[in-house]
């Protein structure tokens, strides 16, 4: 279930996820960025505000709003 009091409006522009993991940390989870000619990509993980989640971590997985 989604973790409805995240703030977006603090996430950066990049973010799509915002979720807890296993040390009780929040982070926002970015879209993938691709490797100009390369078949290499990442996605960036940027510390978050917790926002009050206190449910089970593997369920904490939000994804931003569609606006």
């Amino acid at each position: 279930m989604p973790h409805d009091a995240i703030d977006w409006t603090q996430a950066p522009k990049r973010a799509r996820w915002w979720a807890m993991d296993a040390n009780g940390l929040a982070h926002w989870h970015c879209e993938p960025n691709i490797a100009p000619f390369t078949d290499f990509w990442f996605g960036e993980q940027v510390s978050a505000p917790i926002f009050g989640y206190t449910g089970d971590y593997k369920q904490s997985l939000t994804e931003r709003p569609k606006t």
